[in-house]
């Protein structure tokens, strides 16, 4: 079991890259530079390709292997972040960015799509029942490792590392990482999907994919689990710069510190889950406790609004919000564990040529849910008022509470 840990490990971790880079350091980056909350909230929709996924998972399902998929969606992220290191970086004064970084941008999420059902399929086809707890947590570390790395990481090393080096870099670590994938023995021996395989006509997928037990369900639940808390774990971060808190430090504590809180977090749900947690009974517990810590945290967004509060150094109020945004990324990362683990669970229930794709439709709402809330939070802000926003989220988060109670026998 300890050699496809590893394998997954490193796979995943790389998968994450792209992931940090957009969701912590371009927003940073282009806040700095004057743009306002709509504007780098909108750049979200460069994940658009993920939302997609359903449209190429049955042909990683029908044809050739996963070995294959993940070494050229691997490989071509090397090649595009190449192409990425001989563009100038964004300048102070741009209302936006470049169209043709934007599109290459959107080409890193393609790839990184692709790749992501070739890697799912792998994982799906190489853990046995009893592995899923800690195959989850694997998954759910290494990727955020690989964001932390990315993003956090590359922002407070930024000032001094030059954007074609940092690119240079990434597409290095792709290339490096599809030869792996090429090269591991273990996904040599995974089958080859033949066209001649008996797979659904594509009129009936849909239905397929929905009549396996507990879909409907787990659909639900991952579209709704995450929409207050990444509305408000990508607000949040902007409104302390606002309030005076500096890049650097939101670089070192939204990025390293939080995504190493949410490693945590991750880690101690795949161990909790080793020692015969049931996901849903850690799911109902844990939900509580982030809704708790979502309220303190909008209570102390109200309070940074009164006259005399601060962010300066050496305050009380610096060290609760940025240990704040730490608590909830680390209650994030144990829901995010188990619910994994409930997808996978339910994907395992799919017929084999079904797998990759089903588990492509959990993924592909698990996303929509995050990335609706991401992209529309500072729309919102702009337009309603950053305490409006988190009176929403609050309510947003106590939803998926209220659904556990509805979850069928099948995935407990």
């Amino acid at each position: 079991m300890h050699g496809k840990l590893l394998l997954l490990a490193g796979l995943y971790l790389v998968q994450g890259l792209p992931y940090g880079l957009q969701s912590s350091l371009l927003p940073i980056l282009l806040r700095t530079h004057g743009l306002s909350l709509t504007r780098v909230g909108l750049t979200k929709g460069l994940y658009a390709p993920w939302l997609l996924k359903l449209a190429w998972a049955p042909l990683v399902d029908r044809r050739g292997s996963p070995r294959v998929w993940l070494t050229l969606s691997t490989a071509s992220l090397g090649l595009v972040c190449g192409l990425l290191a001989v563009l100038p970086p964004p300048q102070p004064g741009q209302t936006g960015l470049p169209t043709i970084m934007m599109g290459l941008l959107l080409l890193l999420n393609l790839g990184a799509a692709v790749q992501d059902v070739a890697l799912d399929t792998v994982a799906v086809q190489l853990l046995e029942p009893k592995e899923l707890g800690a195959g989850n947590t694997v998954q759910v570390v290494a990727y955020k490792l690989g964001s932390a790395l990315a993003g956090g990481g590359l922002l407070v090393l930024f000032p001094t590392l030059s954007w074609p080096l940092l690119f240079l870099f990434l597409a290095a670590t792709y290339w490096l990482a599809a030869a792996l994938a090429w090269a591991t023995p273990a996904l040599g021996q995974l089958p080859w999907r033949q066209v001649s395989e008996h797979t659904p006509q594509t009129s009936y997928l849909l239905q397929d994919l929905l009549a396996v037990p507990g879909t409907l369900w787990t659909a639900g639940f991952v579209l709704t689990y995450k929409l207050g808390e990444q509305g408000a774990g990508s607000l949040f971060p902007l409104l302390l710069l606002d309030h005076g808190a500096s890049a650097s430090d939101l670089g070192l504590w939204s990025g390293l510190g939080a995504m190493t809180c949410s490693i945590a977090g991750s880690s101690l749900g795949g161990a909790l889950l080793a020692r015969h947690w049931q996901p849903l009974s850690l799911l109902r517990s844990v939900l509580q406790l982030r809704l708790g810590s979502l309220a303190c945290q909008t209570a102390l967004l109200f309070y940074l609004s009164t006259p005399g509060a601060s962010l300066h150094p050496g305050t009380i109020m610096r060290g609760t919000a940025l240990l704040s945004l730490c608590l909830q990324q680390f209650l994030g990362g144990v829901v995010t564990t188990a619910t994994f683990t409930v997808m996978m669970h339910c994907s395992q229930l799919a017929p084999r040529a079904l797998q990759a794709t089903h588990y492509s439709l959990l993924a592909t709402l698990e996303l929509l849910g995050k990335l609706l809330p991401g992209t529309l939070a500072g729309v919102l802000a702009d337009g309603l008022g950053p305490h409006l926003c988190f009176a929403a989220f609050l309510v947003l988060s106590g939803l998926p509470i209220l659904d556990l109670s509805l979850a069928p026998s099948n995935l407990t």
